[in-house]
């Protein structure tokens, strides 16, 4: 799909503490019926990680990217990587553009990948009149411990040195190329870029603080998936990235572990969730499948705006 080149608006929201938090802003549609639309990045990633979705979206309606705290150009404080700050963020925000009950404003839908799935969930937990629908992006259903089988102090280990900082930036930008030429364009080279610093040495790292990723994974692998979700009921949305098919063993892991929660809710007497799942394709769903992802977002948009629960 060829799209023009729009570039979103870079905006900055201060928090109560003084601390800014970024965000992309798509533009205001001429006409729509459908709620805002707020997009969560994942562990190590930007706003910029969901332009693939935001351009395919930004005509249905407003669409909102943020970089979370500690992430691409949003600052980094000493503490704030638990839930219930992050959480207050994504509600900063909203409020900032006139969104949700404590603006007077509608409530918003909200997508997360990975991580940010986790923030997005935690966020309808603690102000659920803010949030029309929610969907989860390849996380935010499982603990994580039990379906990779590491704890946070291992995983960390692994990034502990990324192969990033030995690439220079043509050297990076080939290898995220190889990842899957096909759905290669200027937005993944721009989600990219805006994942790692360049240095003076010519190499590249990552952008996210060292403290601020030490404290996001610790909180990722406390997440309580039961705890953030029980009660949730606008429409609820999983995307399931399953790179080594239905068979493989951490994907095996991690279907237990939804349905699970499926038939946790399904006792409560919550509404179904539409679970999408994705043979062969990695973690990044938005970037390898954003024509498919888009349709699932607008379904959910329009399930949200319908009230369908």
């Amino acid at each position: 799909m060829t799209l023009p080149p729009v570039e979103p608006d870079s905006l900055v929201v201060t928090l109560d503490t003084g601390d800014r938090i970024h965000v992309l802003d798509w533009g205001v549609p001429s006409a729509t019926s459908l709620p805002p639309l707020l997009l969560i990045h994942g562990l190590a990633q930007t706003a910029w990680a969901w332009a693939p979705v935001a351009r395919r979206l930004r005509a249905a309606t407003r669409v909102l990217a943020v970089d979370l705290r500690g992430h691409g150009l949003s600052e980094a404080p000493p503490a704030g990587y638990d839930l219930e700050s992050l959480a207050y963020d994504l509600l900063t925000v909203l409020v900032a553009h006139g969104f949700g009950p404590d603006a007077g404003g509608q409530p918003a839908v909200l997508v997360g990948h990975g991580f940010g799935a986790q923030v997005a969930a935690w966020t309808a937990r603690v102000q659920p009149g803010a949030v029309a629908g929610l969907g989860l992006v390849d996380g935010g259903w499982e603990e994580l411990e039990a379906t990779t089988r590491m704890d946070a102090a291992e995983f960390l280990r692994g990034l502990a040195e990324p192969p990033e900082v030995l690439r220079s930036m043509d050297a990076y930008l080939a290898d995220r190329r190889e990842w899957d030429e096909a759905s290669w364009d200027a937005d993944q080279e721009r989600a990219a870029r805006a994942a790692v610093d360049e240095k003076h040495t010519g190499r590249v790292a990552p952008v996210v603080r060292r403290h601020a990723l030490a404290a996001s994974v610790r909180t990722m692998f406390g997440y309580d998936p039961e705890a953030a979700l029980a009660e949730v009921r606008g429409p609820l949305l999983v995307l399931v990235a399953e790179a080594g098919g239905a068979d493989d063993e951490t994907a095996r892991e991690r279907r237990l572990a939804l349905d699970d929660l499926l038939r946790i809710r399904a006792a409560a007497g919550h509404p179904p969730v539409r679970v999408v799942r994705y043979g062969g394709v990695a973690h990044n769903v938005m970037r390898y499948r954003p024509d498919e992802v888009s349709a699932e977002l607008l379904g959910l948009l329009v399930a949200a705006a319908a009230g369908d629960v």
